[in-house]
Formats: structure tokens, sequence, C-alpha cells
């Protein structure tokens, strides 16, 4: 299922499972609703060990599964199927029209998660979680499990370590099932375009190549044991895994795909897998939650590029840069070393604690335009140098409890792709008042817990991207012309995005072509270019989704004000839309509507 993700026993997790058992008595309609979404959420975190630790609930009677991950084989598909359909039927009992507010966003929110999933159950039997494929350079357990493992598992007494190291051998068994996936999905002819399966194996090589002494897995275990004081040789029990079960699940992997080679072709877009037109217009309904063609998204992207560019130029213009095209003006601001960070461990060390402080000086001018502010912290940390080369800067939520707080992991590959111009911008979508204060509030809104895990690309990667337009709005940028460049700089890469997705999954693109559409308008360097085009190449639809959510906010905030006039609060408006939790863009729409017709 889409968002697949049970709770401690006892009174504790009974009032999490209800969200703090929603203040007025239920209707029947709403009773039965949220009892059934408290039942799927208990299956959610049986089904998902991982999902149990993120969110710190993997104690009680949820002890045993932080011993265990993730089941990604083939046989864990099948079930999951079947899962979607029988709570397709189980929502089916309950009277839809009988629901209003809160309880109908719910009801629709649900009903859009099952029916987009048994969608794809029905048309596609390859791929998964929004991309064709299993294992990518952005996706797979060889990613995703040793970060999991250093900064989600705690480790706080025996058990805990013991615990790490059953799951570094269920690791081995979790990459074998993802094997099993990935052979099934390439004799679908679901194989990774020849680049990025170059460098997919990279990685990979990277990886296996790396000695136990030198492993974050190993390390992770043997430091943590000893600093709480908790004797044994942690070291060399994880080197036995690390070496005789982890390492040869990695290179039996690794064989599989490097089987691939010969099949492997240099076609980007998914237009060429099976029904690929299909798959690829699934993708971006999913992804934007609307009915828009690719077509029409391309011609929205396109539109927005030409405006974007023209702001730049004016912007330009007042710090006196006025010759060339915008990207060729963007480019020279790349290579302008002034605005360049050491690329040393000592440099990025200082680039992080910069970006510490725009986050407390946003963070101090909340009160004004929200009213509700998140009480979880966030962290900036470095994405880990061994997976950095096809990752991304991204946001991971922390735990409900707020034991571990929520994290902004920016990639520091080299620090000429990130200059200071940029950073600003980069810093208020991915923490505040972007994906953290959006995160926060809903996991500490009065939701059932299965709401507050749900998650939507088009609400909220657009209320990221709508956030970077509201640090302008707050003044983050009064006495930093040069941020402002760059946060034009991103909004007309979220727009370029639009038309380089849509280029190359609807409309025959090659990488190369889509490279250069993004070096002539973004002025990028190259080595970012060619990572963000191979990221949209294996992740379809995806890209699509920051500006088309990112103008719905501003039109439904436009709406807002228009009905209420002098009775619009853009802290209210802040509100309605975010403490609902993460919505449909058409159920967003509906949410906002009801906001702005009352008469309060």
């Amino acid at each position: 299922m889409i968002d697949r993700r049970q709770l401690v026993a006892g009174i504790g997790a009974a009032s999490l499972l209800s969200g703090a058992a929603l203040a007025d008595a239920p209707s029947p309609a709403a009773a039965r609703l949220n009892a059934l979404m408290d039942d799927w959420m208990q299956r959610n975190l049986r089904r998902s060990p991982e999902e149990a630790t993120q969110l710190g609930l993997d104690k009680g009677a949820l002890a045993a599964e932080k011993s265990m991950l993730d089941d990604r084989s083939l046989a864990q598909v099948a079930r999951d199927r079947a899962e979607t359909t029988r709570r397709q039927a189980e929502l089916a009992t309950v009277d839809r029209k009988t629901l209003s507010g809160l309880d109908a966003a719910n009801y629709d929110t649900v009903a859009y998660v099952l029916d987009t999933q048994a969608e794809y159950d029905r048309q596609f039997d390859f791929g998964g979680d929004g991309t064709p494929y299993i294992v990518s350079q952005l996706s797979g357990a060889y990613l995703e499990i040793p970060d999991f493992l250093d900064s989600k598992h705690s480790i706080e007494t025996r058990d805990d370590a013991e615990a790490y190291l059953a799951r570094m051998s269920a690791f081995a068994k979790v990459m074998d099932g993802e094997t099993e996936r990935a052979r099934h999905d390439a004799d679908k002819w679901a194989i990774l375009p020849d680049f990025a399966l170059k460098t997919t194996l990279a990685q990979m090589k990277s990886f296996a190549d790396t000695p136990a002494s030198q492993s974050s897995l190993v390390d992770s275990v043997a430091r943590r044991a000893r600093e709480k004081g908790i004797d044994g040789d942690w070291t060399g029990r994880a080197t036995h895994l690390y070496e005789g079960e982890v390492l040869p699940a990695l290179r039996r992997q690794m064989a599989e795909l490097e089987s691939w080679r010969l099949r492997a072709v240099h076609e980007a877009g998914v237009s060429r897998l099976p029904d690929g037109e299909a798959y690829y217009a699934l993708s971006l309904r999913h992804a934007t939650t609307t009915d828009m063609t690719p077509a029409e998204v391309h011609k929205l992207g396109l539109e927005q590029v030409k405006l974007l560019n023209a702001r730049l130029d004016e912007a330009f213009k007042a710090q006196g840069m006025t010759k060339g095209a915008p990207w060729e003006r963007l480019r020279a601001l790349f290579a302008d070393p002034k605005f360049l960070y050491p690329n040393t461990d000592a440099g990025k060390a200082k680039l992080i604690a910069d970006l510490n402080l725009k986050v407390e000086a946003v963070q101090a001018k909340l009160p004004a335009w929200f009213g509700t502010l998140p009480k979880a912290k966030v962290e900036i940390r470095r994405v880990p140098p061994a997976i950095e080369a096809g990752a991304s800067s991204n946001y991971q939520s922390g735990t409900l409890d707020g034991s571990r707080a929520g994290a902004y992991y920016i990639v520091l590959r080299d620090t000429a792709e990130d200059p200071s111009w940029l950073l600003p911008t980069l810093t208020y979508h991915e923490s505040i008042p972007g994906h953290h204060l959006q995160g926060s509030l809903q996991r500490q809104a009065n939701l059932p817990l299965l709401r507050k895990e749900i998650w939507f690309s088009a609400y909220g990667e657009g209320w990221a991207l709508y956030a970077e337009q509201l640090a302008d709005e707050m003044g983050m940028y009064e006495t930093d012309p040069w941020g402002r460049i760059g946060y034009l700089h991103d909004a007309l890469l979220r727009a370029a995005r639009m038309v380089m997705d849509t280029g190359i999954h609807s409309q025959g693109w090659s990488r190369e072509q889509a490279i250069r559409y993004f070096i002539e308008n973004q002025g990028d360097p190259e080595s970012t270019a060619v990572s963000e085009v191979e990221r949209y190449c294996v992740w379809p639809g995806q890209a699509c989704s920051y500006m088309v959510g990112k103008l719905e906010w501003l039109r439904l905030r436009q709406m807002a004000r228009d009905r209420l006039g002098a009775r619009f609060d853009i802290r209210k408006f802040h509100d309605a839309g975010l403490l609902p939790g993460a919505l449909p863009l058409k159920v967003l729409d509906r949410v906002i509507g009801d906001y702005a017709s009352s008469p309060t």
C-alpha cells in the first residue's frame, strides 16, 4: 500500500490510536471510521517494524518488532495487495454521506490512498512506492537500512543492542527479498536505464568495498553500546554479521543488477516499460493528487519557467548584473568564490552551523504567521558520504514523543554545489516554515495516528515550496538580496522539473536533452544537473508535485482572502490547512472552502 506503517499496550496506546479520542462523541459512521483507522494502524505497525521504530513505538506490545525489519519480498507484495482489497471493503461499510468536517476529510483521504493503490495493483505487476524500480540510486535497503539503524534504532539497554544485531541479520534477508523482486521485475523489462544502473552499482560497490573496521553498521552498535556502558564484544559480533551475512547478500543483489547490463537501455522515460504511458499518467495523478494530464503539467511548467526567468532578470538587474541570460548570471554566481564554503570537513561544519542560525531567526517570526506552533525541534545533519553520490537533501521526521528530533539532511558532497546564496531557501524548505513545521503540526494535531502518518507529495512538497515564498514574505531576505535570488532559482528549479519530468516520460526526451535544458535554465554545475535529471528518471511524476502543490496553496489562500476580506487572518488560514494533516489537493480545496465560508 502507498502509506503502510500499532502501538504500545495499555492506556497510552489507546489514547494515541484514537488521536486522543476526538473531543465530542462521534456519529456512528465516524466511530466506525475511527475504529477502522485504528485497526489499520495496528496492522501497519505489525507489517512495518521500521515504522514502529520511526515513531518511537517499538516497545511494550511492539518490543519484538525492534528486532525486525520490513519484509520486502514478493510474498509480502501479495499480502499487501490482499490487505488493500480488504480495507476497501471495510471502508465501504462506512456511510460517507453522514460524515462532515474532519471526519469527511479523513474518509476521503484514506479512500484516496486505497483507491490509488488498488489502481496500481490492477494495472501493474512491477515496482512499488511510487517508482518502477525496487532498487536504484535513490531506493533500496542498501541505501536505507544503514542510516535507519544508526539514526532511528535507539540503543539504551543490552536488549536494544541485541535487537540491533538481529536487525543486521535481517538486513541480509531484506536484501534477498528485494533481489527476488528485482529479478521478477526485470523479467517484465522494468530495468533501470543504463546510466542509473551504473550509478546504483557504483554506490553498491562503495558499500561492498568498505571493510568492517570502517563500516558505519559495525561502528554504530559498538560505539553506542560503549557510550551506554553495555559490555560485550559488539564489534566482533557485528563484524561477523557484516562479513558473513550482510556483504554476501549485497553481492548477490549486485550480481543480479550486473546481469542487467546487456539488457539496460539508454532511453530514460518509463514510456518504454510495459504499458508505460498509462504507468506515467497514474504516477503523475498520484504525485499531484490531481487529474492533470502530462501535457497540461508540461505547459504549466513552461509558463512558470518564463515567469520566474523574468523575475530573476529583475532581481539580477537590481544587483547590477545585466549581461547574459538569467541562467548565465546564475552560472556566474555558482563560480563566484565569495559565496563558497571551503570543501573541507571544517567548511562543511561551518555551513551547518550557519544554517542553524537561519532556523533560529525564522523560528522567532513564527507567532505572527501561525496560530499553532511546532513543539518538536529540528536538527541539521549531513547526508552520510557513503550514499551522497545519488542522494538529495531531505527531511525525516522524529518520534511521536519527541525523544528523537526531526532531521534535515543536507547533501555536502561538494560545497561548490551549495553556494551560500542557495542555502537559506533550502533550509526554509526542509525545516521551518517548510517540512519540519508541517510534519510536526501534523504529528501533534488531534488526528488518528493513521492520519498523522499519511503523506501526499503535492500537499507536503507543495507546502514546502509555498514555505519558501512565505519566508520571503516574512522578511527573511530583506537584507539578503542574493538569498532572494536563491529563492527565485529554487522556484525556477521546481518549474523546470515539471518540464523535464513530463518531457522525459511523456515526450520522449533523452537524459542528455533534459540535462541541457536543466543547465540552460538553472545555471547549476553539470554534476547537479546530472544528479537531478537521473533522479526524475527513476521517480516519475514526483518532480511535478512541488509546483502544482505550491500553486494550489497560493490559489486557496487568495480564495480565502477574497471571501473573508477584513476577517482574513494568515494564522487561521495556516491552521485550517495544516492541522487536518496531509490531504489530497481536492480534499484540501474543500477543507479551505469550508474554513473560508465559516461565519467566525
